[in-house]
This record gives C-alpha cells, structure tokens and sequence, in this order.
C-alpha cells in the first residue's frame, strides 16, 4: 500500500492518478472533503502527529510531499513529526519531495529541506529523495502588446511541470532501484528569448523594478543560477521530460479554438 501525503495538493492529485491503476494507494489529507475522488482517505494533517500515525500505518512506501507551510521552523517541524511517525509505525520506505541543492544548503529556501533529508538519512528508513526545480506552470511566458518580456537577460531556466514530476514519483513508488537514490530532477533547459523565436514574437529584456519575491528569483536567473541540468527526471520517467516551447505552443493553439 502507498500513501501520499498533502495529497489534496496540485501535485499529490497528479500522483494519485498516475498510482491509481498501478497499486493500492491512499490519500493522506489535512482535509478528508477535500481529498481526490475514487481513492481510499485518511486523515492525516501535519500540524497533528496522532493522525500521521494512524494514516501512515500500513505502508510499504509513504511519498511525504512538502508541507506547503512558507516558515521554515514550521515547516521542519512538519517534517520531523511526518518522519517521526513513519519509523514509529514501520514504514517500509518513504520518498521525500525535496529541492534542489537541499543536500549542501542549509539556509534560505531550502533550510527546511535540509533538515528533513538529514532527519530522513538518520531515520534507519530505506529512502528516495526526490530534489525539485521550480515548477515549470509558474513560468509561463505571456506575450503583451505582440512581444514577450522579460527580466532575466536571457539565461537560462530549468524549470519542470508537475506532470512530469509526478509521474516520477510514481515511477519511484511502484519501481524497482530507487531506494538509496537520491535524485536532482531539471527540466530542459529553456529562456525567454527561445520561446519568443518559437512563437515568432521579438523578446526584450526589461528592468527588474518589481520588489518582492519574483524580483529575487529573476536576479537567480540572470547569475545562472537556474541552469543546472542531469539527466535524472528524464532517465526516472524513461522518455524525455515536457519543454517549456511545447507547453506554451500548446497553449496558444487551446487559446485559438
């Protein structure tokens, strides 16, 4: 049996459906009215130990979703209880949805995934870890005034679509060689200046002028920061991953029915 936690989210009900057919699976949710339709439930809510327990009793494999909690004390904590009842009820393996460079940064936005791969390499469990890019739907080029902007100068972004991202883990879920294994998934390689050349539109750059977090992470881009590529995903889901060109072709060609 698998459990999926934080599975009402947008990526753990991608996962459910791709497990669906594939094994028996059970949604893990803070929420039991808003959990996927068609699947067994069970309550479970990071901010309750006791009912991480009950709802990870049972499971040969546990995927532990992110808590979507943006403070990082809260969200270690969230961790550290999901992984605490894990061992005390014997999972059989747990695969963690971590981020990108969690293994040597321990500060910033990835604190919390640090703490969590630590607690999950110290807990005796057999394990996966999954390290995320940002998700590709939160970069979508749009096109304004017959041109597309853009404040990254150009380099490049390795950004994947939860799609894909949930089809890995239900690929380590159900698959064999995986435990151990610890994943940095990238999406291909993409800029702002590529997809503008697809749609046959002109591309500028602009100045960053808007604060906040947007601001930050354009600044990432510009250093390259963003441009790290392994061929994990594409070798966990054993076809190349979604580009950013054909999601956005596809969505012109939907916007024009």
């Amino acid at each position: 049996m698998i459990v999926v936690s934080a599975a009402s989210g947008a990526l753990g009900r991608l996962v459910i459906d791709r497990l669906r057919t594939r094994a028996e699976v059970v949604a893990a949710v803070r929420d039991p009215g808003r959990a996927p339709s068609d699947v067994a439930v069970r309550r479970g809510d990071y901010d309750d130990p006791a009912s991480l327990l009950e709802a990870f009793d049972g499971a040969t494999r546990l995927l532990l979703i992110s808590s979507p909690e943006l403070d990082p004390a809260r969200r270690i904590g969230h961790h550290l209880a999901a992984v605490a009842a894990a061992v005390k009820v014997g999972v059989g393996a747990i695969a963690y949805t971590s981020f990108l460079e969690a293994d040597t940064v321990a500060t910033g936005m990835t604190e919390a995934h640090h703490a969590t791969e630590q607690a999950i390499l110290g807990s005796g469990l057999p394990y996966t870890i999954l390290r995320h890019p940002f998700y590709g739907e939160a970069f979508i080029p749009r096109i304004s005034g017959g041109e597309l902007t853009g404040s990254t100068g150009g380099r490049g972004l390795n950004t994947a679509f939860r799609s894909d991202l949930a089809e890995a883990a239900a690929n380590v879920l159900t698959g064999e060689g995986h435990l151990g294994q610890a994943y940095d998934f990238t999406g291909p390689l993409w800029s702002h200046p590529e997809v503008a050349e697809a749609l046959g539109v002109t591309y500028r750059d602009v100045p960053d002028t808007a604060p906040g977090p947007m601001s930050w992470l354009n600044a990432q881009v510009r250093a390259g920061a963003l441009e790290k590529q392994t061929p994990d995903l594409e070798q966990v889901l054993g076809r190349p991953a979604e580009t950013m060109v054909s999601r956005v072709l596809a969505q012109r060609t939907v916007d024009h029915l």
